[in-house]
């Protein structure tokens, strides 16, 4: 239970360089419910929003967590995590993770300087601020969900492997994403066509094997999760959506 909100943010780490397309705008909101086993866990949202910083155009994303329930009551969840960045790059600015996930907490704010490649991570909780090396092409956990949903998939092969630089924990970290194929998943919305992938993970850490999580994105432009399943150490944790408000474009459904 304690890395549910970690493995939801993880999801959203997948991301490579092409050229963006319009998957979503300003008030786009996604809502999921959050299972453990077969106990309900608790949700999580995203919502988006355009604001303007410094005088520069930036989208302003707000990742929440919280568990429900008897869940809240023996482990209780609050996750706070929001990226601020630039609307025509979708380069990351400034990202904020502010966490409390039963004893554990963590409150940290990571400032992006492309032109110096560097990563400024000011840790609230313990009074410390350093500096760290950052890669031209990085990007935190939520732009670099929002960079995927801009991409174009139609020459995308089964089993192929994209890889993407992501800054997370005070250091660049290597993901690796393997497309496995479409899929028609029943969802609270009706039948929609998606598009699976696999995020090959660490072993050991906090997933049961390399292979154990798996996402189901909608089959169009607009690239939004409706389903993660994923196999952790102590069981398996599922996140289903639940909720959206002002999507770029109409579900893929069957019929």
């Amino acid at each position: 239970m304690k890395k549910l909100s970690l493995i939801f943010l993880f999801i959203y780490s997948i991301a490579f360089s092409q050229d963006r397309k319009e998957a979503f705008h300003s008030g786009e909101f996604l809502k999921y419910k959050v299972s453990y086993g077969l106990l309900s866990a608790g949700f999580a949202s995203l919502q988006v929003e355009e604001i303007k910083k410094n005088d520069q155009e930036l989208y302003h994303i707000k990742g929440r967590g919280w568990s429900t329930g008897m869940v809240n009551v023996f482990f209780p969840v609050e996750d706070d995590y929001q990226s601020y960045f630039d609307k025509e790059t979708l380069q990351p600015v400034q990202f904020i993770r502010k966490i409390r996930e039963g004893g554990y907490t963590k409150n940290k704010e990571i400032f992006f300087n492309f032109d110096d490649q560097k990563a400024k991570v000011v840790d609230h909780k313990n009074g410390r601020e350093n500096t760290f090396p950052v890669d031209h092409n990085a990007f935190d956990m939520l732009s670099a969900f929002y960079h995927f949903r801009n991409l174009d998939f139609t020459n995308l092969k089964e089993g192929e492997i994209i890889k993407i630089n992501l800054f997370y924990d005070d250091r660049m970290n290597l993901i690796e994403l393997q497309y496995v194929g479409k899929e028609i998943v029943r969802t609270n919305f009706g039948k929609v066509r998606t598009l699976v992938f696999k995020p090959l993970v660490e072993e050991g850490r906090v997933f049961s094997d390399q292979e154990s999580v798996l996402v189901w994105f909608t089959d169009d432009e607009a690239r939004i999760p409706v389903k993660i399943k994923a196999a952790i150490l102590v069981g398996s944790v599922k996140f289903e959506l639940q909720e959206v408000k002002n999507i770029s474009y109409r579900f893929p459904l069957v019929f």
